[in-house]
This record gives structure tokens, sequence and C-alpha cells, in this order.
């Protein structure tokens, strides 16, 4: 089995229900599988280490489990028109990955969550781009062959999947957001078992 790695931060739960849509993506592909994994928050203060298990939801990830995957998906909700910190911090611990050359050559797409259209998604899912590029890994877009981005009139892009929330509480997902997390989920797998054939 040839595994993906589902990795995200989320506060509010859209960027993790995105993440969850990715995994089902995955998962209807023969010869793959997915592994969903968050990263810890940060602050400004430190308040000593993070639980090494969070309270709910999935587990922290660790460099193995991104040494070990065949791929990746890499979501985060957007900060400015850039990923979270959390994100941020994780993937700046992964200069012993870049050194070894562990991850070069592996598949990886990318998903956000956004409140409004005008939140930064695709500046977001670029940031989130750069250090995979410098990872020498392939990064991996939704062509405009996926018909629920000509239907979509929330979250969607070539970039990457993404959700618009609009400002309501609860992670609801349109339609073509599902549909089209689910494609990047594919389309990731896809690859990944085809590269390590």
């Amino acid at each position: 089995m040839t595994e993906i790695l589902v990795l995200y931060y989320s506060r509010s739960g859209a960027t993790a229900e995105l993440a969850r849509q990715a995994c089902r993506g995955i998962e209807s592909v023969p010869g793959a599988a997915a592994r969903l994994r968050t990263v810890p928050p940060v602050t400004a203060e430190s308040e000593g280490p993070a639980r090494p298990v969070p309270a709910s939801g999935a587990p922290y990830a660790t460099l193995e489990d991104l040494r070990g995957a065949g791929g990746l998906l890499l979501g985060s909700p957007t900060r400015f028109g850039n990923m979270a910190a959390p994100l941020k911090h994780f993937l700046d611990g992964t200069s012993g990955l870049w050194l070894s050359g562990a991850l070069c050559g592996k598949p990886a797409g990318v998903f956000t969550s956004t409140q409004t259209h005008h939140g930064g998604q695709e500046s977001t899912l670029l940031s989130m781009m750069l250090p995979l590029l410098h990872h020498g890994m392939y990064l991996v877009g939704l062509p405009y062959t996926e018909q629920a981005l000509h239907r979509t009139r929330s979250g969607g892009t070539p970039y990457g999947a993404s959700h618009v929330s609009g400002g309501e509480a609860a992670p609801l997902l349109s339609e073509e957001e599902k549909e089209l997390a689910q494609a990047l989920g594919r389309r990731v797998a896809a690859l990944a078992v085809r590269l390590s054939g």
C-alpha cells in the first residue's frame, strides 16, 4: 500500500473537513491508503510542550509520518493570505528531511479554507507550495477537466481544493467543495501509486 499523508491545521473545523474529504478520495484509489494527521497550535509565549496527543481529532504528525509517506496533502486556513503559523512552524522543522532528500520526487497537493471569497485562498495555496518545491516534491493541482471547478460558487481553484465558509460557525462544505477535495486526494494518490510501482 502506498500511504498518503494528509497533514493539516484547523481551528474552526473547515480545513479538517476538507482533509477528511481528501482522505475519501485517496481511499478510492486501489493501492493507496490515507494517514490523517494534524499539528499542534503555537503561541507567542511558551506554555511548555504540546500534549503528545490532541484532546480530539487526528493525532499530531511526526517527521517520520512525512518520511514514510508516498505522497502528501497539506492543508491550512488562511492567515492574511498565508498558511497558519502552526503549519509553518512544523514545516520549518523539516530541514533534516530536506538534507536527506526524503520528500524529493513525491507528489503533493494543497488545500485551504477562508471566511470570504477575498480571504486569500490562492496566495495561501501558493505559500504552502513553496516549501514543497524546496523539498523537490511534484505539485498536483486541479485541472479544469474537473467539472466541479466550472460549477462551484464557493471554493475550488486550479491550485488546490478550498472552502469558503461565509462566516458560518459550522464547516458546511458545498457539494463542489467536497468533490474537489476528493478529486485532489485521488490525483495525488494515483500519481503516488504510479511512482511507487
